[in-house]
């Protein structure tokens, strides 16, 4: 359906070019999950070194597994629970290049060493949180995080009106 060539010669031209990609998967699909599903899997297949990336909603003020690709997730995380609940309660971007040495970390996948999270808000009420992890620590920079900021921005308020 879609082809997307994404050979991005830096970060920020990675993430504009993914922000093409989102904006025509996107765009015109009134379904939140079916929305966070294909961001999910366009995040997954064009960055490089991660081993989840998906989205956890905001249910009651609880965060409830979304959309994802890679293994079996914890499907219920508290806010200011772990790398997520942190992100969720502050609503700010938490880039943690040590899993392990993060408080109170939740640990789904083992395998993870770092993690990106990035609060997904819309007219100031919390959607939820995009999650990536990596196996590789200190796997996220600013560039990541500032490029996911910016998706999940433009995602917003594509999946705001299921909520």
């Amino acid at each position: 359906m879609y082809v997307f060539d994404i050979a991005a010669g830096s970060k920020q031209e990675l993430y504009r070019e993914l922000a093409g990609a989102l904006d025509a998967l996107t765009a015109d699909e009134p379904d939140a999950v079916a929305n966070m599903a294909n961001a999910a899997a366009l995040l997954w297949e064009y960055l490089p070194d991660l081993n989840w990336s998906g989205f956890y909603r905001n249910v009651a003020d609880e965060l409830v597994l979304g959309p994802f690709q890679g293994k079996a997730a914890c499907i219920r995380i508290p806010f200011g629970k772990g790398v997520c609940g942190a992100a969720a309660s502050t609503r700010e971007t938490q880039r943690v290049e040590d899993v392990h040495a993060f408080p109170g970390h939740i640990a789904c996948d083992a395998a993870s060493r770092s993690e990106l999270v990035v609060p997904i808000v819309h007219d100031g009420r919390l959607l939820g949180v995009l999650d990536l992890d990596s196996p590789s620590p200190a796997r996220f920079d600013a560039e990541d995080a500032a490029g996911c900021e910016m998706l999940m921005q433009r995602l917003a308020p594509r999946i705001a009106a299921a909520g």
